[in-house]
C-alpha cells in the first residue's frame, strides 16, 4: 500500500503595485517640497542658506512658518502689556486698610465699655491718618486695634507683603506661605540668612561644594527646581531677580515710591527687605550680564501682584527671546537654537509643533544628503539633492507633454533601451524593470539559506532585486549651450534656463548613461560648467554674447566623442555679439559686427561638418532675431523652437530624444516614455 503523504497547503502570491503607503524610496514629501522650493530659489541667484531660511520663513502647506510664529510671539507680547497693570499689590493693600478703618470706626462707635477719652483719641489717630497709604500703613504699626476684624485686615496687610516681596525672588512662594506660621516664616529668614552667605562666598571665591550641598540639605525643600549646583540656583535666582528690578522699572516713579515704603512693614519688620535688598545686590554682582535695566509699557485693567507681574516680566523676556530666535539673523543660527519648550508654554501647542516640524525638516535636508557645508563655509545643494530637483522637472515636464495634468504614471520604458537578456542587481537610482521571476527566486533562495521556512511565505528584501539590463544602441555626444548674458536675467529667462539644462542634466545622467552631455555658459565669454555651478550661478552685468566660443567647445566636445552622435542645443535670447580673438580676448560690438557674425557662422559650419544635429531654442519675439536663427538653422540643416518660457524644458527635453532616436521616430513618439514612471 503506498505510503500516505501530507500536502502542504497552496501558497498564492500577488505581484503588483506598491499600495502599503508612499514610496519608500521617495524622501519625505515636506523634504522633496522644501528641497523644490529651495532649488527654484537658487536657481534664481539665491545662496542655499538664503533659500533654506526663506523657505523656513514661509514655511509648508501644512506647516506655519518662522514669519507666522513669530506674528504669534508678538501678539502674545502686546497682549500681556495691554492686559496687565502693575499696582495690584498697591490696590490690594488700600482695600485692606480701607476695610480695617471702616470696621474699627464702627467698634468705635458701638463699642459702649470703651473709655470716652480712649475712644476719641483712637478716633483722632484714626480720621487724622496721612492720605499716603504707606505712611498710614507704618503710622499704624503701633495703634491698638479695637476691632478684630480690623486687627485681621492690617496684619494681612504685612502677610501680603511679605509674601509678595518673597515671590518676587521665589517663584511660588506667595502660595506656599499661605497660612504660614511663625515657625515658617522663621525658617524663610533663616534661609535668605545662609543664601546670603552662601553667595558671599561665592563673590570672594571661597565656597565649596560641600557648602551647597550644606544649604541644600537645610533648605532645598524650598527649591523645588532642585538645582545640582551653585551656578544653576544662581541663574534661578538671578533670571527671576532682575525680572522684579524689570517689574519696579516699569512703574511709575509714585507706585515704586509706595513700594518701597509698604515694603518695610512685610511681616511686622524691615528684615525681610533688608534680607531681600541684601540678595539682589549679590545676584547683581555675580550675573551683572542680567538685564537688570528693561522695562515694558502697561496699559491694561487687570491688576496683578508683585509675584505674578514678576512672572509677566519673565515671560516678555521669554517671548522676546524667542522673537530673536524665529528671526535667524543672527550668523549661524539654526532651528535647534528656538526654545520649543517656551514657545509651546507661551504661544501653544500648535506653534510647537510648528517649530519642531520646520526644526526637523532643517536636519533631514542636511541628514538626508540635500545640503551640505562647502570648504568655503557656504551650504550648498549636494548631488543628490540636484538629482532630486532633476526629477521633479522631469515630472512637471511629463505633465506638460500629456497635455493634461492628472495623468497616471506607467511603468511603460518605451523604446528607451533594448533587453541585452542579462540582469543585474538593483542599485539605487535604478529605474530599469525588475526581473520578476529572478528576483522571486533570489528571495525563496535566500529564504531557504537562512533557515526559514517558505511555506509561511516569503518576504522581498532589496538584496533579492535582480533588474533587467538594457542599453542604448545609439550613444550621444550632447552639448546644451545656454545663454548667460544680462539679459537673460532681465527678462525672466534666467531661472527657466537653468530649470531646463537640470531636466536634461538628470534624464541624461539617470537613462541614457552612454550619452555624454556638456554644460557650456556663454556669455562675454563660453565656459563648460558642471550642474551644479550653472544651478548655483549669478547673473552679472556684462555685455556680450559669445555664440562663437560656445561653438569652439562644443567642437572640442563632440571630437573627444568620435563614435557618438553629436547633438547641438542652443537656447539663447540674442544675436551674436562678441567672438574670441586669436589672442584669447573677446571682440564686443552691438548691432553684431559683421566680423562677429562671420566667425560665428564659421564655427557652426564646422559643427554642421561634424554630422551635429542642431536645434536652436530662441527666446523672445524679435523679429530681427527670428530672421537671423532661421538663417543659422537653414545652414546648418537643423531647426529653431520658439517656446514659451514655461515650456523651454519640454521643448529642449523632446528635442533631444528626438535627435539621439532618429529612424526609430518622430519626437512626439516620446511623450509616453517621458510620462513613464521609469524615467524619475
Amino acid at each position: 500500500m503506498a505510503r500516505g503523504f501530507h500536502r502542504a497547503p497552496a501558497h498564492t502570491n500577488r505581484y503588483g503595485a506598491y499600495d502599503g503607503g508612499p514610496d519608500p524610496l521617495a524622501p519625505p514629501v515636506e523634504v522633496q517640497e522644501a528641497l523644490e522650493a529651495i532649488g527654484r530659489d537658487v536657481m534664481s541667484g539665491t545662496s542655499a542658506e538664503r533659500a533654506m531660511r526663506e523657505y523656513l520663513r514661509r514655511g509648508s502647506r501644512d506647516r506655519q512658518g518662522l514669519d507666522e510664529l513669530a506674528r504669534r510671539v508678538r501678539e502674545k507680547r502686546a497682549e500681556l502689556t495691554r492686559r496687565h497693570r502693575l499696582d495690584g499689590t498697591l490696590e490690594e493693600v488700600r482695600k485692606l486698610l480701607d476695610h480695617a478703618l471702616l470696621e474699627e470706626r464702627k467698634r468705635l462707635a458701638t463699642d459702649v465699655e470703651m473709655d470716652d477719652d480712649a475712644r476719641s483719641f483712637a478716633q483722632m489717630r484714626i480720621e487724622n491718618l496721612p492720605p499716603s497709604t504707606p505712611a498710614a500703613v507704618s503710622d499704624l504699626a503701633d495703634y491698638d486695634w479695637s476691632s478684630p476684624a480690623a486687627r485681621a485686615d492690617y496684619e494681612q496687610i504685612k502677610e501680603l507683603l511679605g509674601r509678595e516681596l518673597l515671590d518676587q525672588r521665589f517663584a511660588g512662594m506667595k502660595n506656599a506661605l499661605e497660612g504660614a506660621t511663625d515657625a515658617d516664616r522663621q525658617a524663610v529668614r533663616d534661609m535668605l540668612t545662609d543664601l546670603n552667605a552662601l553667595l558671599e562666598k561665592r563673590r570672594f571665591g571661597e565656597d565649596t561644594p560641600e557648602d551647597f550641598d550644606e544649604f541644600m540639605r537645610k533648605h532645598g525643600a524650598q527649591f523645588p527646581e532642585n538645582p545640582q549646583n551653585l551656578d544653576e540656583l544662581l541663574d534661578a535666582l538671578a533670571e527671576r531677580s532682575a525680572a522684579a528690578q524689570r517689574m519696579l522699572n516699569s512703574m511709575t516713579p509714585e507706585q515704586r515710591e509706595e513700594l518701597m515704603q509698604l515694603a518695610a512693614q512685610a511681616f511686622g519688620s524691615p528684615e525681610l527687605l533688608q534680607a531681600l535688598t541684601q540678595l539682589d545686590d549679590n545676584l547683581r554682582s555675580l550675573r551683572p550680564g542680567e538685564d537688570w535695566g528693561g522695562s515694558a509699557s502697561f496699559s491694561g485693567d487687570e491688576p496683578t501682584g508683585l509675584g505674578e507681574a514678576t512672572g509677566i516680566m519673565q515671560d516678555l523676556s521669554d517671548l522676546d527671546s524667542l522673537a530673536d530666535q524665529l528671526s535667524q539673523s543672527y550668523p549661524g543660527a539654526r532651528m535647534d537654537d528656538v526654545d520649543v519648550d517656551a514657545l509651546a508654554r507661551l504661544v501653544g501647542d500648535d506653534a510647537a509643533v510648528s517649530a519642531r516640524a520646520l526644526r526637523d525638516l532643517e536636519q533631514e535636508l542636511k541628514n538626508t544628503g540635500m545640503l551640505h557645508r562647502a570648504s568655503d563655509g557656504a551650504l550648498r545643494l549636494t548631488p543628490r539633492a540636484m538629482r532630486q530637483l532633476g526629477r521633479a522637472l522631469l515630472r512637471d515636464i511629463a505633465t506638460r507633454q500629456s497635455g493634461r495634468t492628472g495623468r497616471r504614471e506607467t511603468r511603460s520604458t518605451g523604446a528607451a533601451g533594448d533587453r541585452t537578456g542579462s540582469t543585474r542587481e538593483w542599485a539605487f537610482g535604478d529605474t530599469e524593470a525588475w526581473d520578476i521571476p529572478r528576483t522571486v527566486s533570489n528571495a525563496v533562495l535566500r529564504t531557504v539559506a537562512d533557515g526559514g521556512d517558505t511555506t509561511a511565505g516569503v518576504r522581498l528584501e532589496t538584496r533579492d532585486v535582480e533588474v533587467v539590463e538594457t542599453e542604448d544602441r545609439t550613444r550621444a555626444a550632447v552639448a546644451l549651450l545656454v545663454d548667460t548674458s544680462f539679459s537673460m536675467e532681465m527678462d525672466g529667462r534666467w531661472v527657466p534656463m537653468k530649470r531646463t539644462a537640470l531636466a536634461l542634466h538628470h534624464l541624461i545622467t539617470s537613462r541614457f548613461r552612454g550619452d555624454d552631455l556638456q554644460l557650456i555658459a556663454f556669455a562675454r565669454y563660453a565656459e563648460v560648467i558642471d550642474i551644479e555651478q550653472l544651478t548655483a550661478k549669478e547673473s552679472v552685468w556684462d555685455k556680450g554674447t559669445n555664440l562663437h566660443h560656445a561653438l569652439l567647445l562644443a567642437q572640442r566636445h563632440f571630437r573627444r566623442h568620435p563614435t557618438a552622435q553629436p547633438v547641438l542645443l542652443v537656447v539663447t535670447d540674442g544675436e551674436p555679439t562678441s567672438h574670441l580673438e586669436p589672442d584669447g580676448t573677446t571682440y564686443f560690438d552691438y548691432p553684431p559686427d559683421p566680423r562677429t557674425v562671420a566667425v560665428t557662422v564659421r564655427e557652426l559650419d564646422n559643427v554642421q561638418r561634424l554630422g551635429a544635429q542642431t536645434t536652436f531654442f530662441r527666446l523672445g519675439d524679435d523679429p530681427g532675431l527670428a530672421r537671423f536663427m532661421e538663417a543659422l538653422a537653414r545652414r546648418a540643416g537643423g531647426s529653431v523652437v520658439a517656446p514659451e518660457l514655461d515650456d523651454l524644458g519640454r521643448a529642449v527635453v523632446e528635442s533631444y530624444l528626438g535627435s539621439r532616436q532618429t529612424g526609430r521616430g518622430s519626437p512626439e513618439d516620446f511623450g509616453g516614455m517621458l510620462r513613464g514612471r521609469a524615467w524619475w
